[in-house]
């Protein structure tokens, strides 16, 4: 926020709803001077209504008039502070969605007195006011960003409070020990001990685990949030823009006989099961003497080193020597070791049975299709799904999907580690203090109850304007 990060007594408004032409438009205030502001342009069709009068999640119809001038007939829609979303009064004004319209009554009510709202604003406004916390506060930015079932699941779990109640729970917890344990540095010439060790042993043996099962799960909350990308690679005219289009289910790449068509990647998504996949074609991969083409091979190898799954296409018409794709192949795990490459043999259908049997029988585990005639696919597809295990999510398990909290859990996880070594160490009670500090502060971090106005604002400067 430019003004500050600390909580103010103006009254911010945005229109909370996608600018431009629609049925409705949705215009949200909040501040001390919410309502008193919206009763002054709003003359309700029953007479003698006063907003400031009405009780609280009540919606109310009639006119917003600037003096004489009526601009629209509208839905206001009251909420009394403290029990609203930032704990402030808070005006929802639903009217037409007209652009025009829109743009007056936002003009109407910043000359009546209230201030454009910062990006995140009405969220920090429910952070700062204790409404929320921050885990919960940057779900809900998860959760209009969320397009696939699994994104939204993790972050309506987090948003719910899922996540931090954990957190605060296991912070609890180690915030007692660590009182006892500073107790007993005010004590230190009596010798005395008020923090049971194979207590607190217990304690961090419990709290570790939990927190490197968090960690470990932010493999697969990344991949659900995000999506996965998946690099379709081989050499030219192999049929890669062809299986795009058949994954797609439309003509989003341009196919040719031609070799090196494809100069540049081309990227697009698809949903399977609740998980997303962002399908990347790539330039063909070949030796060849053209400046431009040569680039986007350049960003084949480069998009290869960004996905997590690699679609090694194999033209069936030029399978000569099985045993060579095979060391290929081989020789293609070895280059990116943590990329799990899945071996496709195109042009399929153009193989006679035998040979189609002898793929089989030799390599298994490659799967036989045909792009254009789209035969395998579903093979593909199934193949797909099996590589993201999302049990954790169905079993209704935290999964961690935020960077800033994976980073924080570790930092916490390698604090408590350094606690564990100083207990077999037998190290003084101030030593060990430091690392118990450093993991509070760390678990802290992820819930907001440590915060620096830095981190506030990188955080609710990614939100849209009025949310």
């Amino acid at each position: 926020m430019q003004k500050g990060l600390s909580l103010s007594n103006d009254t911010i408004i945005a229109l909370a709803t996608p600018f431009g032409i629609g049925a409705i438009a949705v215009i949200r205030l909040s501040g001390p001077e919410a309502i008193e502001l919206v009763s002054k342009v709003f003359r309700p069709r029953k007479k003698g209504k006063n907003l400031k009068t009405v009780s609280s999640h009540t919606v109310h119809l009639g006119f917003i008039v600037d003096e004489d001038r009526i601009i629209d007939e509208s839905l206001v829609t009251v909420f009394n502070g403290p029990h609203s979303y930032t704990g402030e009064n808070v005006v929802e004004i639903s009217c037409h969605g007209s652009a025009y319209i829109q743009k007056e009554i936002l003009q109407l009510l910043l000359r009546s007195g209230a201030r454009h709202a910062d990006a995140g604003e009405f969220t920090l406004r429910a952070f700062l006011n204790g409404k929320m916390d921050l885990s919960q506060a940057e779900a809900v930015a998860d959760v209009i960003a969320s397009d696939s079932k699994s994104s939204h699941s993790i972050a309506m779990q987090q948003m719910r409070g899922g996540f931090s109640n954990e957190i605060a729970q296991l912070r609890e917890e180690l915030l007692n020990f660590a009182s006892l344990i500073e107790l007993e540095l005010d004590f230190s010439e009596e010798d005395v001990e008020f923090a049971d060790r194979s207590a607190f042993q217990e304690l961090i043996n419990r709290i570790t685990l939990v927190l490197k099962r968090l960690i470990d799960s932010f493999a697969l909350g990344n991949v659900l949030k995000n999506g996965i990308p998946v690099a379709i690679v081989g050499e030219p005219n192999v049929g890669k823009s062809t299986l795009l289009n058949a994954l797609l289910n439309e003509e989003k790449a341009i196919v040719s006989d031609i070799a090196g068509t494809t100069r540049d990647a081309i990227e697009d998504e698809i949903v399977l099961q609740g998980v997303t996949y962002r399908f990347i074609d790539t330039a063909g991969i070949r030796d060849t003497k053209d400046i431009v083409e040569n680039i986007g091979i350049k960003k084949t190898f480069e998009n290869i080193e960004k996905a997590q799954l690699v679609l090694h296409l194999i033209d069936a018409e030029k399978i000569k020597d099985i045993q060579g794709l095979i060391r290929e192949e081989k020789n293609l795990q070895e280059k990116y070791p943590e990329k799990k490459i899945l071996t496709l043999i195109n042009k399929a259908d153009q193989l006679t049975e035998a040979k189609q049997n002898e793929i089989i029988k030799t390599q298994p585990t490659w799967i036989l299709i045909s792009a254009k005639e789209k035969t395998g696919i579903d093979v593909l597809l199934d193949h797909l799904t099996q590589l993201v295990n999302t049990g954790a999510l169905s079993n209704q398990q935290t999964v961690v999907s935020n960077s800033r909290h994976f980073e924080a859990l570790n930092k916490a996880y390698i604090a408590l580690n350094e606690v564990q070594k100083g207990m077999d160490d037998n190290i003084s009670s101030d030593l060990m203090a430091i690392d118990i500090r450093q993991a509070l502060f760390h678990l802290g971090e992820i819930t907001g109850e440590i915060t620096t106005d830095d981190l506030l604002g990188n955080i609710f400067a990614n939100f849209c304007i009025g949310k």
